[in-house]
């Protein structure tokens, strides 16, 4: 699902007639733990953002991902790229 998240991003993007010149990025998690009652995110769910970036490292780096991703489960969390 993230893959074709990215793609009609990507293709929504490129219909408007907007640039197309830079990475798409879906990162996602699933909440593991228990939620505050009344949370918008709740024990089970899935959090995803899309990130628009010119310098995919970078933005991964100041957002420090691999230490975000490096504490879950590997089904816990996922990243996809347009470069990919």
């Amino acid at each position: 699902m993230a893959v074709e998240l990215v793609e009609a991003w990507k293709k929504l993007r490129s219909e408007l007639g907007h640039s197309v010149d830079h990475v798409i990025l879906a990162l996602g998690g699933r909440k593991d733990s228990l939620a505050a009652p009344g949370a918008p995110l709740q024990e089970g769910f899935w959090g995803v953002d899309v990130v628009e970036t010119y310098d995919e490292k970078a933005f991964l780096q100041a957002i420090n991902w691999n230490i975000l991703k490096s504490n879950r489960p590997e089904d816990g969390v996922f990243e996809v790229s347009s470069n990919n």
